[in-house]
């Protein structure tokens, strides 16, 4: 392989780099706990916004639709899954302390498990692909309607043996 051949598959993977760079981030200064907490606030903002009656109201106050209405579901999406997220850590609060680099290969895992479960979401319910053009590597591995039942199964069934 050479170095244009790399440079190109980084360049394409970039969205999936950086999302999982975030949640390695997060893991790292919150704790195994806090990433739980946030994947299970992933799925129950999927289950909400998924069937949000009101996209319709926010969406037409807007003048460009395609990238305005992207932009709008991806913001109602964070919000639910900010408020799950919280409601969660009520719920499960994390362990305070826990060191940074302690358990780091299930805290990778974590992250992995969170940045798959981000891709599936974006590619299948987001639309994410009107505000970014992710290469063909990730958009054909995460992309297939048929799999998107098994990326969102595939996370739930690893926290359970984790």
């Amino acid at each position: 392989m050479d170095t244009a051949t790399v440079i190109t598959f980084l360049q394409e993977s970039m969205y999936f780099i950086a999302v999982f760079g975030v949640f390695l981030g997060y893991v790292m200064m919150r704790g195994k706990q806090a990433l739980i907490n946030l994947i299970l606030s992933l799925y129950l903002a999927l289950l909400i916004s998924l069937e949000f009656p009101y996209f319709s109201l926010f969406l037409s106050n807007v003048e460009s639709q395609k990238l305005s209405d992207s932009v709008i579901k991806i913001a109602i999406f964070v919000a639910f899954t900010i408020a799950g997220a919280l409601l969660f850590s009520r719920l499960m609060p994390p362990d305070e302390s826990e060191p940074a680099f302690e358990g780091f290969g299930k805290k990778l895992l974590f992250a992995l498990l969170a940045s798959v479960l981000v891709m599936a979401y974006s590619f299948s319910a987001l639309s994410i692909t009107d505000i970014i053009t992710p290469g063909s590597p990730i958009q054909a591995l995460f992309a297939s309607p048929d799999n998107f039942f098994w990326w969102l199964l595939m996370p739930l069934v690893a926290l359970m043996f984790l």
